[in-house]
């Protein structure tokens, strides 16, 4: 039993620090507004006027996600400010896999202490990451935790919404055999399969050259596919995290295909070799696993396959015809 007066602040928990901090930061987070935001940081709510306009039924998808133990990586390398810039790409790739455009976002820091260092790098990432989006960031939640997280320990979660026409909806139930698929390349691992890479790299080597380079950010490839979307017929988009290829193609596919995959279309990036030549890991735990240097696969018609290969190669993200809609039962065969 206390025999003094116990304060919020002496039990680990600054709310003084925590304000100072996020006044310092809405300058930078207002740099995201787009039109439909209203309002500003600091009300019980984010409030957004949706552009629905010339959409006879908007819907609004939703989405969330984290970053997992890749959080862990940016502690031993001390560096936290791509980490943010991932928390934004995991949510908002996944719904522009429907063909909606990301509207806003918000995140939630769960730490058990805010350094000023860390969160502000982590925030300035979540911010670069709704620019590359084209997403506001509408509110957040800063939880300083001290007994559920060590001290220098935090968790990331993060929430998109976005808007798309009904006619618009991008389901998969038109994919037939004979379509192409377009596999989008990744940067690296993105943010899925860490608890399985740092069971092969050592203390060190996370905290040194190897580390950073499992630090590089997820690509966001939300404007590069909505302006794909608006010249081509895309029939199906999946994103490929975590469950690889073998649980993630399967979701944008309807009943009676599968997709055969030509492994000799691309190179497997040098670090997912290395991962499995570490941990003698089998191909299919590793397709099952890691995105293998495709982050987005894309579904066309044959005859549009170049056609969205160049628009996607003029901003800027590397592509290969990644292989074939096949009659099958969602099964997908590498």
């Amino acid at each position: 039993m206390a025999k003094r007066a116990v304060t919020y602040k002496a039990a680990g928990v600054d709310i003084d620090k925590a304000e100072r901090l996020i006044r310092k930061l809405i300058p930078m987070i207002h740099t995201t507004n787009r039109p439909g935001t209203v309002g500003k940081i600091g009300g019980f709510g984010g409030l957004f006027a949706a552009p629905t306009r010339g959409m006879k039924r908007p819907l609004l998808v939703s989405g969330t996600d984290g970053v997992g133990t890749k959080l862990l990586v940016a502690v031993a390398v001390g560096r936290h400010d791509t980490v943010g810039i991932d928390l934004v790409a995991m949510s908002v790739n996944d719904i522009v896999c429907s063909g909606a455009e990301p509207l806003f976002f918000l995140d939630y820091f769960a730490t058990g202490g805010i350094e000023d260092r860390v969160y502000c790098d982590v925030l300035k990432g979540v911010v670069k990451g709704c620019k590359q989006a084209g997403c506001a960031l509408l509110g957040g939640e800063t939880a300083e935790m001290p007994g559920m997280y060590k001290r220098g320990e935090y968790d990331l979660a993060g929430f998109a919404v976005g808007v798309v026409d009904e006619s618009k909806v991008i389901d998969g139930r038109r994919i037939r055999p004979g379509d192409a698929v377009i596999g989008l390349k990744s940067s690296g691992l993105h943010s899925n399969g860490f608890s399985l890479a740092r069971k092969v790299f050592t203390r060190k080597e996370l905290g040194g050259a190897w580390g950073r380079k499992l630090l590089t950010p997820t690509i966001i490839y939300v404007q590069p596919l909505l302006k794909l979307i608006a010249a081509v017929d895309v029939l199906g988009v999946a994103n490929i995290t975590g469950g690889g290829f073998y649980d993630n193609i399967p979701r944008c596919l309807p009943k009676g295909v599968g997709v055969r995959i030509d492994r000799s279309s691309w190179r497997v990036p040098a670090l997912f070799e290395e991962i499995q030549r570490r941990g003698r890991i089998d191909d299919h735990e590793m397709f099952r696993t890691l995105n293998m240097g495709i982050g987005m696969v894309v579904v066309v018609r044959a005859a549009q396959a170049d056609k969205a290969r160049r628009l996607l190669e003029a901003a800027k993200v590397r592509t290969c015809l990644l292989g074939e809609v096949v009659r099958g039962d969602g099964d997908v065969e590498v």
